[in-house]
């Protein structure tokens, strides 16, 4: 069984920096694609960044220039390093990726979630 486990969420004042960190354990035979969503209070969850097992990366428009999605293949983990934090980027962030399990079968998976609070 995969399992994703976030970290790196808090509270900050606005223009300040926050990283997350998302690590994938257990067995599976390969990860493509990982990357965060967020949902606020009240709103639909969206989509923040992704990226590819290949280093490829795709951004929301909201958080291009600010946010940076990098990967570490050999610790199966990624990171979103969040600059210029603005009290609209407070919600709880979800980690995702698409996993090949050790049967060849590919499934998606979203991790419990860290909370980012902004403060104006």
């Amino acid at each position: 069984q995969v399992q994703l486990q976030e970290s790196g969420g808090g509270l900050v004042q606005a223009g300040g920096s926050l990283r997350l960190s998302c690590a994938a354990s257990g067995r599976f035979a390969t990860i493509n694609n990982m990357g965060w969503y967020r949902q606020a209070p009240g709103k639909q969850r969206d989509f923040v960044a992704s990226i590819s097992r290949g280093g490829s990366t795709n951004y929301a428009d909201s958080v291009k220039g600010r946010f940076t999605i990098s990967r570490d293949n050999a610790k199966n983990t990624i990171y979103l390093q969040m600059n210029s934090l603005r009290p609209e980027d407070t919600a709880v962030y979800y980690c995702f990726c698409n996993v090949m399990g050790i049967g060849g079968t590919w499934d998606n998976l979203q991790g419990q979630g860290t909370q980012v609070t902004v403060s104006s």
